[in-house]
């Protein structure tokens, strides 16, 4: 079965009662559309998941936060600790999306040194001590190659259906290797369905990050889709700045292909990307040429469905229409 989150807006360029607004909003129209949460994103310059995860599960009955988690950010048992905590204050579940960091610049602000596949070995050996943390049982003790830890125990218990569900995001060899071993699904942003004829597993298990606009007809789709992002110059040249300071192996894949063109590859669309709006591509059309697209993704073996941020309540109706469509009836390539 599917599961769908959206994803939270970002803090950047807006007051903090505006934020509080758009985050809230976006959560109260997910709960509405019945998907299980909203990916609360994470890096430098935004303010703190956790809180804005808090502030979600305050004002909602029932969503999930998918919070990213990056190791520079807390110590393992400080994240262990909050999933517990609001657990035990809420009775509600977060689940947990882990990034290693993206752009060098915020790396070195950091001082973290380590190559793009250590941060990979970090981030295993982070999300096990947090696993076992959750889990209970006796203090914990290890000395590892990261993190040593002497007796270390929650005294706060997460009940057993409260455990997160594990995500991690990255394409890159180290990235799926990760996965593996911790089982857990790997998220990415993926290209056109028709690349990958010749290697039809790749999707299978893993999540992707997509947003569409889905509308009565094609000519409404595109309407829409084309006053919400057009053509913008500085977007164009800010994206390939950006892009040559990215370390994500993703992001510079994804970058390269809609530098080469960025026009709709049956309904498959980069510019939103390319012109720096947002950093996934967009399915756009009819909600019978989105439910055919999207339909291919998932007779490729999709788990995870994480949609762009929504514009309004609106969009996630459209949205909705459209996969469910895909969803009873996908169609065969």
């Amino acid at each position: 079965m599917l599961t769908v989150y959206t994803t939270a807006p970002s803090s950047d360029g807006v007051s903090g009662s505006e934020f509080r607004r758009l985050a809230l909003d976006a959560a109260r129209w997910t709960e509405a559309a019945g998907y299980r949460g909203l990916l609360v994103y994470t890096d430098n310059t935004l303010v703190d998941p956790w809180q804005v995860a808090q502030l979600m599960i305050e004002h909602t009955e029932s969503i999930v936060p998918l919070v990213a988690v990056q190791p520079l950010f807390r110590h393992p048992f400080d994240v262990a600790r909050a999933v517990s905590s609001l657990g035990f204050q809420y009775g509600r579940q977060v689940d947990l999306n882990l990034v290693t960091g993206g752009f060098a610049r915020h790396m070195h602000e950091l001082g973290d040194t380590l190559d793009h596949d250590e941060r990979y070995l970090r981030l295993v050996e982070y999300s096990r001590i947090v696993g076992r943390l959750l889990a209970g049982g006796p203090a914990l003790t290890q000395r590892g190659e990261f993190y040593d830890l002497s007796t270390a125990r929650l005294t706060i218990p997460l009940p057993g259906d409260l455990t997160p569900r594990t995500y991690l995001s990255g394409s890159s060899e180290a990235c799926i290797e990760a996965a593996r071993v911790l089982d857990a699904v790997r998220l990415f942003y993926p290209q056109f369905i028709g690349d990958y004829a010749q290697a039809p597993d790749v999707l299978r298990g893993n999540g992707i990050r997509l947003g569409i606009i889905a509308r009565e007809s094609t000519e409404q789709a595109w309407q829409v889709a084309r006053g919400r992002f057009p053509d913008d110059q500085l977007g164009e040249q800010l994206h390939d700045l950006a892009a040559g300071a990215v370390e994500s192996r993703w992001h510079r894949k994804l970058s390269a292909e809609a530098q080469r063109s960025s026009e709709p590859r049956e309904g498959y669309w980069l510019y939103p990307f390319r012109a720096y709006k947002t950093f996934c591509p967009y399915l756009v059309g009819s909600y019978q040429e989105v439910a055919q697209m999207f339909g291919r993704y998932l007779q490729l073996g999709i788990s995870a469905l994480i949609l762009d941020v929504p514009h309004d309540e609106d969009d996630l109706h459209h949205a909705g229409l459209a996969l469910r469509l895909a969803e009873r009836a996908p169609l065969v390539s």
